[in-house]
């Protein structure tokens, strides 16, 4: 794409694509504050709680390389509307899951349907925002729309405790639903495409790309959602339940008492919109500095900052403190990471590029959940919470290593890492 072509279409279509997983993205979010606590209510085993809550990843560890290959292939439009669509049926899925006699079945293949639909979604939105975007402005615009996915992860979180509580599930899930059919609606009209001009029948299904960069980002985008949403998210609500810790609020001499699934949504909340403005920020401190590295290393040991305050909980504030810093390190890390991989990946191979990455990250994102439960429920959270301390801090090791191997510097421009 031409200079004036990209910088005449960037900004429109970013926050078209914004729109579009902002609102879908209440679906991803609102499950969690309300299925953990399902468990109990429902029957379910913790280990089978962990196995819906993985489901969509473990989907998408399949699903992400084939539609990283299938945007090179065709395009993004289509595979990015049709992936909004799914996810918006796969949200309907869970009204259908909580009325069902046999909720765990329902609630797997909703969440299997969700991660084929996010799959494409997520290999479409970077690799739009890539193709429109300028070097310089690249950091700023991944972080813009992964402030919008991530902004529509906390409503849902938000949407999942509070409406369940003060109405049902039922009504959560049905709200959640509504808004992701939005979603792909908006994207229809709106959204071009930006990819290729015809379809390349030459590509092959399974032409994934292995390369240093992508490895390099993926495997630090494994410590990060394994840290982040494996662990902090499938665990809070009962790690609040467990301490005893909730929000009580007084308002005009009227008093709100939230239970856990309330409380564990709020705080979820705040992490991701921590995350969502540091998201935004990290970009653009990247694209400002025109170099990536400093500015991944400060959020990486920032959210390792994090899991130490909330290993030395329990106290309601410290732990507030605890989200908002692993939120913000969580953010911080993605609009550079992904315009470092945009950096360092031809134009015509960024659909891979991203499915490869997002490969990494759901392994991380569903091992989590597997392990962090049954650990939990073993040795206690202030052990499991110190352990996943250290992860960030090994994923700054490889991303250093990493990126010195295949530039040879430390922390090379952007102009450098330009291919």
């Amino acid at each position: 794409m031409s200079d004036s072509s990209s910088k005449s279409t960037e900004r429109p279509v970013v926050y078209a694509v914004v729109a579009s997983t902002f609102f879908v993205g209440f679906g991803g979010g609102v499950v969690f504050p309300i299925l953990p606590n399902l468990g109990e209510v429902l029957g379910i085993s913790a280990f089978l709680v962990g196995v819906i809550l993985s489901a969509n990843r473990w989907t998408r560890l399949v699903a992400n390389g084939p539609a990283g290959v299938l945007v090179d292939r065709i395009g993004t439009r289509k595979p990015f509307v049709a992936g909004l669509a799914i996810e918006g049926l796969a949200t309907f899925g869970y009204v259908i899951a909580i009325e069902s006699a046999m909720p765990e079945g329902w609630f797997i293949v909703a969440r299997v349907m969700w991660g084929i639909g996010s799959a494409l979604v997520f290999a479409t939105a970077y690799t739009i925002t890539a193709d429109v975007s300028e070097a310089s402005s690249r950091g700023t615009s991944m972080g813009i729309v992964r402030a919008g996915i991530t902004f529509g992860f906390p409503a849902g979180m938000v949407l999942g405790g509070i409406v369940s509580e003060v109405y049902s599930n039922v009504a959560a899930f049905v709200l959640a639903a509504s808004f992701a059919g939005l979603a792909s609606i908006i994207a229809y009209f709106i959204v071009p495409e930006t990819h290729v001009e015809s379809v390349d029948s030459s590509i092959s299904p399974w032409d994934f790309e292995t390369t240093l960069p992508a490895l390099t980002v993926g495997l630090v985008n494994f410590g990060l959602y394994f840290a982040y949403i494996g662990v902090l998210f499938s665990t809070l609500v009962l790690y609040l339940e467990v301490e005893s810790l909730t929000l009580s609020l007084e308002f005009a001499g009227y008093g709100i008492d939230y239970g856990e699934q309330g409380t564990s949504g709020l705080l979820m909340a705040v992490s991701a919109l921590s995350g969502a403005v540091f998201t935004i920020s990290g970009g653009k401190i990247s694209d400002a500095a025109g170099a990536r590295m400093p500015v991944l290393l400060a959020f990486l040991a920032t959210s390792c900052a994090g899991f130490v305050v909330l290993t030395v909980a329990p106290s309601f504030g410290a732990v507030v403190v605890a989200c908002a810093l692993i939120g913000a390190g969580q953010g911080g890390v993605g609009g550079p990471l992904t315009a470092l991989l945009a950096d360092l990946t031809p134009e015509e191979r960024m659909g891979r590029a991203m499915g490869t990455n997002n490969i990494f990250g759901d392994v991380g994102g569903g091992l989590g959940p597997l392990i962090s439960l049954p650990f939990a429920n073993a040795v206690g959270y202030d052990v499991l919470y110190a352990l996943s301390a250290i992860v960030p801090l090994l994923a700054g090791v490889v991303l250093v290593a990493g990126i010195y191997s295949y530039t040879g510097s430390l922390s090379p421009t952007v102009e450098e890492s330009v291919v």
